[in-house]
């Protein structure tokens, strides 16, 4: 069992995942896993070795894009502003691995975003600089996570954002760096403070924005046996934020325990069919609001994997991609993730 880092993370268990197995759903789709992390916690270790594994469970992976994760990796010594590019150097390095052939022919890491406290202001240019100097070719943007909500139980204990963040003059000074050096944006946050990502998106055009994880779908908590009226509030905020040009969203995240769909109670592990009939609604509502050209599946391994298998995910989102024409199976798998995060030879 691989423990987790906080509340919000299910445990991984090995013999759980192992119930259900499948094998992967037209294989030959190509697919740019867009968002997943690794990182050596305690009780919890997920590199290089363990993100093959799952890499090479049947589906077509050509590239990957390493998204900052929880405290991971960071520089032991130097400003505390500094310390997160430990983290880029750690990524670039799995990604000169990769590029190495040693490994196979997948691009794990070829795509990077880092962490950065844009509340610095002006301050924080000498911090993405760094970034750059470390991811090289491969650096693409930043993730400074914003998920907020009243109830402390939704919080994440390494991440304490203040509710107007992303409104705030120190934020949006450091943001505004974003777009004089050409990196984009990954916002996580919450349904309910999508309007802030709104605003923001407004106030800086020409930022590339990407939404995490469908949007910050909450269903426990305060907001447990709520469904509909979140689903409601969800999709109004979505609309709203679709009239963003710069704006994409990530299909994925689903698999956490947030969510509230709680398929990690089951004595098996989840099947796709399983998956796919809980989490239509929610991406098909996306892509209808956005556009398959702005939308992407993603991963969000190992985070999600507490929930269900690598192979079975992508089956499930295959599952609802499965009316889609082979234009927009092309932007859901892979184009669109290519684009966004610039990634050469991918596009």
């Amino acid at each position: 069992m691989s423990g987790p880092a906080h509340g919000h993370q299910i445990p991984v268990r090995e013999d759980w995942l192992a119930t259900t197995r499948e094998e992967a759903l037209d294989p030959g789709q190509p697919i740019i896993d867009p968002h997943h992390h690794l990182w050596d916690q305690p009780g919890w270790r997920y590199l290089l070795d363990e993100l093959l594994v799952d890499l090479r469970s049947g589906h077509d992976v050509r590239a990957t894009v390493y998204i900052q994760s929880s405290r991971s990796m960071l520089r032991a010594e130097g400003p505390e502003p500094m310390r997160a590019v430990g983290e880029t150097e750690f990524a670039n390095g799995v990604a000169a691995m990769c590029a190495s052939g040693a490994y196979g022919a997948v691009r794990a890491c070829a795509g990077i975003v880092g962490a950065a406290d844009l509340r610095l202001g002006d301050a924080v240019r000498p911090v993405l600089e760094a970034h750059l100097r470390a991811g090289g070719e491969r650096f693409r943007g930043i993730r400074h996570i914003a998920t907020w909500d009243p109830d402390p139980a939704m919080l994440n204990p390494a991440y304490q954002p203040a509710e107007d963040m992303l409104d705030s003059a120190g934020f949006r000074a450091g943001f505004a760096h974003l777009a004089e050096l050409g990196l984009g944006f990954d916002a996580w946050l919450y349904f309910h403070q999508i309007p802030r990502l709104v605003a923001l998106a407004r106030a800086f055009p020409q930022v590339p924005i990407v939404l995490d994880h469908c949007g910050g779908v909450l269903g426990i908590g305060r907001y447990a046996g709520k469904r509909d009226e979140v689903f409601a509030a969800w999709s109004a905020n979505l609309r709203e934020l679709a009239g963003c040009p710069n704006v994409m969203v990530k299909l994925g995240g689903l698999g956490m325990r947030l969510p509230g769909f709680g398929f990690e109670a089951g004595e098996r592990a989840p099947t796709s069919l399983q998956l796919a009939e809980a989490w239509r609604p929610w991406m098909e509502r996306c892509i209808e609001t956005f556009g398959a050209a702005r939308c992407m599946f993603e991963s969000n391994f190992p985070v999600d994997k507490g929930g269900h298998s690598y192979a079975v995910g992508w089956n499930a989102m295959k599952r609802i991609a499965a009316s889609a024409s082979t234009g927009e199976k092309a932007d859901l798998f892979w184009r669109s993730a290519a684009r966004f995060y610039r990634l050469p030879g991918l596009a």
